[in-house]
């Protein structure tokens, strides 16, 4: 079974200009979660709660400034990893209007696989 959270919008103060970090931007997360058959059974209390993916994925962009959406996108999956009970996640990180770029976002893309 897969979930899905797209256009999750948090705004963090990430980027490699310093101007970027100290005004900060909007930043677009699509997460994708493998879950096995956890959803099958129709239970809550057996389900990943939408909210508490949000929530760590925030805690992510406002524990730290990243340089770079490849580091961001790279610490929120391996958070989502370890917080949750999947076999699989990717999250893509988009940046609107990137810098020096004509281009409506830049993003990057992060797969991970649970250990266990």
């Amino acid at each position: 079974m897969i979930l899905e959270l797209d256009g999750l919008e948090i705004f963090g103060q990430h980027g490699a200009e310093e101007q970027e970090r100290r005004e900060g931007g909007t930043f677009f997360y699509d997460v994708r979660l493998e879950v096995g058959d956890a959803g099958l059974s129709d239970r809550i209390e057996e389900a990943i709660d939408y909210r508490d993916v949000a929530a760590c994925v925030r805690e992510i962009s406002d524990g730290r400034q990243f340089h770079l959406i490849e580091a961001l996108a790279a610490a929120v999956a391996d958070a989502l990893v370890e917080r949750f009970p999947v076999e699989h996640v990717r999250v893509r990180v988009r940046k609107p209007k990137p810098g020096g770029v004509p281009a409506g976002f830049s993003a990057a893309t992060v797969e991970r696989a649970s250990s266990g």
